[in-house]
């Protein structure tokens, strides 16, 4: 006998169907049989059937089909299937007579094994033969509809762990058929979606794996207003470069790589960073140093344990980044799995060094992870970045470290990675405690110095070896001056290299650049070339390196040197072909420290105080006045601040839109953040506080609340250094939001109410408003209930006060919201209704969303979950717009609760995973709730 519910209920005996009855009898049978062997107690089976909708004489009628069942199993040879136990019924039958239990069976035995074992694909290929459809098809309730959708689950997993094990033996045709039915049955799915364009890109049909990524995404962008998952992108990548493999038998698809040497393939589903600077150019000698380094390669490949680390150090301009990049693109080919870059600064003309917690936020970047999805504490992004790393073959270079400390947290935990680090110091520590190979780079043999100059200057060299030998001893064989004079001999064609010798040799003698015993060199060599340079473009190279050390856009430089854009250009032109400037990205430019250290004295001897000073100030207003100008247009009916006027020669640059604005900031995010610092350490305290203000909307919605803190926290100390109240409160309501979006309740109130007794003293009603409301969500979230309406009522009077009507909308929808939790449903309505016709005013769709969304919220607790779920849309649809995807998965949650109300189960399960996918990628601590609430939704 069988009793199936993995489709329509049915009893089956000698392989003939038995009539089991109307469908609520039916329904009986089916409550028994998920608990085959169990006994099941009578309210749970009344629970079952008839749910909260049982009618008077609901055991009456359930006996009524006890009995009708007993006859049923009597039928197909079970009389005694059905017993009485004490408070209900037991099924007693052996498990495997039902097919649900029989597909658990063989799902159990098949999760002991291998994924490859032969034996798992037949277990679980089995098991899928079992299944004939809707499971518990006809029945109606909501038990049923849970039930179904947990099976269908259960379902799509065992396909999809079937499927892998198909490809891995080489089968891809063979799942293809079943996923694409899969994919048809769920089309938002985005494992299975992966699974299906594995398998046809392995069976060599990457024209129909690309048209179905292109329905995906369309159907993606449609029904949820998403992207697909960062696997899917990376998959359809590999597919359009050609790079899946049909498997072999052991193996998954996987992507292509041709360099040398034994190397595994990365799993598509991680990016593969390829951040190396580009190889250097002419590179010749330090055969010995880079057999060093392949011995250490090829050590740590025969017998790995700890961390490979090596160590390169040396004087400045002694070419030790040089042989860092040029030996790890040698060897990119044993590194499969991606190479990580970071210049750590550790001898920046500022003195700023940059801190491992930015260098780890850069890498998890590099390898995936959005600002959005990084852990609050430091030390759990370092715990993620070595996650990331662990049994991945990757090669990090971190350039010019000052000290262990600093580069400590940014060695990876897998013995499979390989890490070159660069410093003027010998590392000492590093090499005492974590076992790093330490080798000490020395001037370049007169062979080597003088094989360089052939590699870079040609034909010329040759022609006059005599004159290249000069050349090497008067560069004393320091790399970056041999550098500095080939770019000069290849520029200026017309002179022989033996008249550059004469020239270098008058033009030496400049002292006080303290770059070690070679400093004179150095120094000779880049005095040389400065002196060659046309007046205007010596002119930007001072003030370049006298007035900051980040790279800088031709738009900055323009402002910095009070100039015409074009002027720009053919300035950095030069300087990058005379080697004194170096080219760092599409209109972008920056210095090697020396360099720096070079133009800033210069510009301390050639340009008077007040140019030097002014020069500065130019660069501080242009990126201050841009900044602004694009953070208004980001969040257009707020309050701008007050800023100083720029003074004459900042062309400020102008964003002609939100996407425009958006798209600068994420350009020059890196540049913005570390120029609050600069401007703090040069006294231009109010520039620091304003600069920090105007990042406040972009790093907010891209989640960059880490960065946020640092920016404030230096604003704050810069006004108060200043004495500047308004810059003050500024940075402790920032300081708070920040605060806020990362779990810290606990320290977010006492920066808003230092905040608001500052901008009470300042009479600033409007800012006292935002405030208050901020303290109003901020006891919502700690679950002071009484504090709530009585701040959103405050900043109301505030705004009115005020004659700030945008503000009055936010206070409206905020009273709504939590006058709607205090029970007072219809006074909420109202409030949001007068936001929402004040917001129109505007056209504001940001802050309606917020007011639909609290809306929403009204009518849900009003009783009227319809009107809620269409309100819960408007909202979700309009944060989707902005692209505001804590808010989108806010909104989603409500939705999903008012949807079960309606009498929408499945929509609501639709909505929490989206809004579950939305904040497990953006890291926020209300994913847990919304999982927790999804996992009950489904009963797992």
């Amino acid at each position: 006998m069988e009793i199936r519910v993995l489709g329509p209920v049915e009893v089956w005996a000698d392989g003939h169907p038995v009539d089991a009855g109307a469908a609520r009898q039916r329904a009986v049978l089916a409550a028994l049989a998920v608990d085959v062997g169990r006994p099941v107690h009578l309210e749970t089976l009344v629970d079952r059937v008839w749910g909260e909708a049982s009618p008077p004489r609901v055991r009456h009628n359930l006996h009524v089909y006890l009995a009708r069942l007993r006859r049923v199993l009597a039928d197909a040879g079970a009389p005694d299937a059905l017993a009485r136990r004490s408070g209900g019924y037991l099924l007693d039958l052996p498990p495997e007579t039902v097919d649900r239990a029989h597909f658990d069976a063989l799902r159990h035995r098949a999760d002991g094994l291998a994924d490859d074992d032969p034996e798992r694909v037949e277990l679980l290929r089995r098991a899928l033969e079992l299944w004939r459809g809707e499971p518990l098809a006809g029945l109606p309730g909501e038990w049923a509809a849970r039930v179904r959708q947990d099976w269908h689950r259960r379902h799509t997993e065992t396909v999809l762990q079937w499927a892998r094990g198909l490809l891995r033996s080489g089968e891809p045709e063979a799942v293809i058929d079943p996923l694409t039915r899969l994919a048809d049955e769920h089309p938002l799915d985005e494992p299975v979606a992966a699974a299906l364009l594995r398998a046809l890109a392995a069976a060599g049909r990457s024209a129909q794996a690309l048209a179905y990524y292109a329905r995906l995404r369309e159907q993606l962008a449609d029904a949820l207003g998403a992207d697909p998952s960062a696997e899917l992108r990376l998959l359809h990548q590999a597919i359009l470069r050609g790079e899946i493999t049909a498997p072999t038998p052991g193996t998954e698809p996987t992507s292509t790589h041709t360099t040398a040497g034994p190397v595994t393939a990365p799993a598509l589903a991680h990016p593969v960073p390829a951040q190396l600077p580009s190889d250097v150019r002419g590179f010749a000698g330090r055969r010995v140093e880079l057999a060093q380094l392949d011995a250490l390669r090829a050590t740590a490949d025969a017998h790995p344990g700890a961390v490979p680390v090596a160590v390169l150090s040396g004087l400045a301009g002694v070419g030790k980044t040089a042989l860092a990049v040029h030996w790890a693109h040698q060897v990119v080919g044993h590194f499969p799995d991606g190479q990580l870059y970071a210049n750590l600064e550790g001898y920046s003309h500022s003195g700023v060094v940059r801190s491992a917690e930015q260098v780890v936020r850069g890498f998890l970047a590099a390898l995936g992870v959005s600002p959005r999805e990084l852990p609050v504490d430091p030390q759990e992004q370092t715990a993620l970045y070595r996650s990331l790393l662990a049994g991945r073959r990757m090669l990090v270079l971190l350039d010019n470290a000052l000290d262990a400390a600093q580069v400590r947290p940014l060695l990876p935990g897998s013995a499979r990675c390989l890490v070159l680090v660069t410093s003027r110091d010998r590392l000492t520590g590093l090499v005492a405690t974590d076992g790093a190979e330490p080798l000490v780079l020395d001037l370049l043999t007169a062979a080597d110095a003088e094989a360089l100059l052939h590699a870079r200057i040609g034909a010329r060299a040759e022609a006059e070896r005599d004159a290249v030998g000069e050349l090497v001893g008067l560069c004393d064989r320091l790399p970056l001056a041999l550098v500095v004079v080939a770019a000069r001999a290849v520029v200026r064609p017309q002179l022989s290299l033996a008249e550059l010798g004469a020239q270098l040799r008058t033009d030496g003698g400049l002292d006080g650049l303290d770059a070690g015993d070679h400093a004179s060199s150095v120094r000779t060599a880049l005095s040389w070339s400065y002196r060659l340079l046309a007046g205007p473009t010596a002119r930007l190279f001072r003030l370049v390196g006298g007035s900051t050390d980040v790279t800088l856009s031709m738009a900055a430089a323009a402002s910095l040197a009070g100039v015409d854009r074009r002027d720009v250009r053919t300035a950095f032109t030069e300087l990058a072909d005379a080697h004194l400037m170096l080219e760092r990205g599409p209109d972008r430019y920056g210095m090697h420290d020396l360099l720096r250290a070079f133009a800033a004295e210069l510009s301390g001897e050639q340009d008077p105080t007040g140019d030097r000073a002014e020069a500065r100030r130019r660069l501080f207003d242009h990126y201050l006045h841009s900044a602004h100008g694009a953070a208004v247009l980001l969040h257009p009916h707020w309050d701008p601040i007050a800023l100083p006027p720029a003074v004459a020669g900042v062309r400020p640059e102008k964003a002609g839109d939100h996407d425009e604005a958006a798209a600068w900031f994420s350009r020059e995010r890196e540049v913005l953040i570390a120029l609050v610092e600069r401007c703090a350490a040069s006294g231009f305290d109010r520039h620091a506080w304003q600069l920090a203000w105007s990042l406040t909307s972009f790093l907010d919605r891209q989640g960059g609340w880490h960065d946020q803190l640092a920016v404030q926290h230096t604003a704050l100390i810069a006004a108060r250094r200043g004495g500047d109240s308004a810059g003050q409160a500024h940075a402790h309501r920032s300081l708070a939001r920040a605060q806020a979006r990362l779990g810290r309740l606990d320290e977010a109130p006492g920066q808003l109410q230092r905040a608001l007794e500052l901008f009470r003293t300042l009479d600033d009603q409007a800012n006292q408003a935002h405030t208050c409301l901020d303290l109003a969500e901020m006891a919502d979230r700690q679950g002071r209930r009484d504090e709530v309406v009585e701040h959103a009522e405050a900043a109301l009077r505030l705004y009115r006060a005020a004659g700030h009507r945008y503000g009055q909308a936010m206070a409206l929808n905020a009273i709504g919201w939590y006058r709607a939790q205090l029970g007072a449903h219809d006074a909420a309505v109202e409030a949001c209704q007068q936001g929402l016709e004040l917001l129109r005013e505007f056209d504001d769709r940001h802050g309606q969303a917020a007011t639909w969304d609290t809306l929403g919220y009204a009518q849900h607790r009003a009783g009227r979950p319809l009107e809620a779920v269409s309100a819960y849309r408007h909202a979700a649809e309009l944060y989707r717009e902005f692209r505001d995807r804590y808010y989108e998965a806010d909104t989603l949650g409500h939705l999903a609760e008012a949807q079960v109300d309606a009498g929408d189960p499945a929509g609501a399960t639709r909505s929490w995973r989206t809004a579950l996918s939305l904040l497990d990628d953006l890291g926020h601590p209300d994913a847990e709730k919304v999982r927790r609430r999804l996992a009950a939704a489904e009963g797992t």
